[in-house]
């Protein structure tokens, strides 16, 4: 910032900060020349006119006696906040940040104060994640009151933030937060670095960066994990891992993440191990009955008759009866009506949206079938995949489900069992070559380890859970304590 006359550095200002809500105040004193600048519709008026304006004007009305204007300033604006400027770009970043800037005439410095309006929704819970026991709290988009959330549950200075700024034209606020005793610290650097050769003009959303850091980004599987639950970011930081969050963006970022963990939940953590891993055994189940029923029974009717039990087969030929087109036609006839409800149901406003899906579906199901268009088999085969994919809460898992499924219903018309067999061993292999920041995905099935068990279908005690991922957690991999142990 050029030491130049305070005016024509302000005429800089409106000229190319032209816009109707940038408020210019200038005091005219016998000493010194003081301007404020403001934008009023991201800055609070009323804490701009009381810590900073109001405390100039009462200072220069009662002729304080100083040497250094600008160092008075400085210590004595009442602000919870207060920053020095050195350049031009420092001053446009703070101005658009909220911030009041204090510019003295013949000072080669400036002064930002911190007064920023509340424009984010208050702490509610969570809309994308099902509470059903636990905080009911939920991120926000505003990027301080995320930290804060998490805070409030992990008071230790072991817990590093560092802030970084995306995006060329939004400089979205970024927050890179892990245990410095527990997270390894390459696995930090390595999603620094990612993030440091990102160039984009605005990060919106926490998507955005997901995408751009991802390792792989062509399977359908997600392999970083977005959640609105600070519980759940707090429970992933005291495992090892790296927690992103995000200005104006209530989804933080789950570095890495497992195949394993898009099957719990932390309702996992808050209830009784037997309870639990029952629960898991049945989503574990829906996962497979979700992707892989369709495909059986085209399989089955198409080419795979005489696997099917006599009594059975007629059940299903007389259901066929005047069904105009084949099995695999009207599996996904019924599938793409499916995928059409739920996405109604996804964009109606809340207030008649479910209802309306319900209707459709019972509507549209009962005039197929009356119509002879599908059979009512087809109908119960299509509703219990529907059902099962309902499990899900991770959109990014639903849609991977649904291309999976969609993939192994032409797989199965076209070669049978044989193609689900060799279309289900590529989806392995594709599964266990995924890595997230080179850490296997499949992580522990493959590679197989013995001690991870204890966490994955079935959830042990939670005294025998004494230990944390030892590929995420090098630092610090005791959970429990010896002599706690009991």
């Amino acid at each position: 910032m050029a030491n130049n006359n305070l005016y024509k550095y302000l005429d800089k200002i409106k000229k190319e900060c032209e816009a109707p809500d940038l408020n210019i105040k200038v005091m005219n004193t016998k000493k010194v020349n003081i301007a404020t600048i403001y934008l009023e519709t991201i800055t609070s008026t009323s804490e701009t006119n009381d810590a900073v304006i109001k405390s100039l004007s009462d200072d220069f009305r009662h002729e304080v006696k100083f040497r250094d204007v600008y160092n008075y300033l400085f210590n004595s604006i009442s602000c919870g906040s207060v920053k020095e400027l050195y350049n031009y770009e420092q001053i446009l970043n703070m101005l658009y940040n909220g911030f009041v800037i204090v510019l003295i005439d013949g000072e080669d410095k400036a002064i930002a104060c911190e007064a920023r309006a509340i424009l984010d929704r208050g702490v509610n819970s969570p809309s994308s994640e099902a509470i059903v026991r636990g905080p009911k709290d939920g991120f926000t988009e505003n990027f301080n009151k995320n930290i804060g959330l998490i805070r409030r549950r992990i008071k230790t200075n072991n817990l590093k933030i560092i802030e970084k700024s995306g995006g060329r034209i939004s400089k979205t606020r970024i927050g890179v937060l892990y245990m410095d005793n527990i997270c390894d610290n390459d696995l930090v650097n390595n999603i620094l670095k990612k993030i440091d050769t990102i160039d984009i003009d605005a990060i919106i959303d926490s998507g955005y960066l997901r995408e751009l850091i991802i390792d792989d980004s062509k399977c359908s599987f997600p392999t970083i994990m977005s959640t609105e639950r600070p519980d759940k970011a707090v429970m992933n930081l005291l495992d090892g891992r790296v927690i992103i969050i995000f200005d104006n963006s209530p989804f933080a970022l789950i570095i890495p993440t497992f195949f394993v963990d898009y099957f719990h939940t932390p309702e996992d953590y808050y209830q009784k191990s037997i309870n639990v891993s029952f629960i898991r055994i049945i989503r574990f189940i829906s996962f497979f009955i979700s992707i892989l029923t369709p495909a059986i029974y085209i399989a089955l009717v198409t080419h795979n008759q005489r696997n099917i039990p006599t009594g059975l087969l007629l059940n299903f030929a007389t259901q066929r009866t005047g069904v105009p087109f084949p099995s695999f036609i009207e599996a996904f006839i019924m599938m793409i009506a499916f995928e059409i409800l739920k996405e109604s149901d996804i964009r109606l406003p809340s207030i008649g949206g479910s209802s309306v899906s319900i209707l459709g579906g019972i509507i549209i199901g009962d005039a197929a079938v009356s119509a002879g268009i599908v059979s009512p088999i087809m109908v119960i085969v299509i509703s219990l995949t529907a059902i099962s994919s309902l499990v899900f809460s991770q959109v990014d898992v639903v849609n991977a489900i649904r291309n999976y499924r969609i993939l192994f219903l032409f797989s199965a018309a076209l070669f049978g069992i044989y193609g689900i067999i060799l279309l289900g061993l590529f989806l392995l292999i594709k599964l266990t070559s995924l890595e997230t920041f080179k850490i296997p995905f499949t992580y522990p099935f493959a590679p197989f380890n013995l001690k991870e068990q204890k966490d994955t279908i079935i959830r042990s005690s939670r005294k025998k859970l004494q230990f944390r991922n030892f590929l995420t957690a090098q630092k610090n991999i005791r959970r429990i304590k010896k002599e706690d142990n009991l």
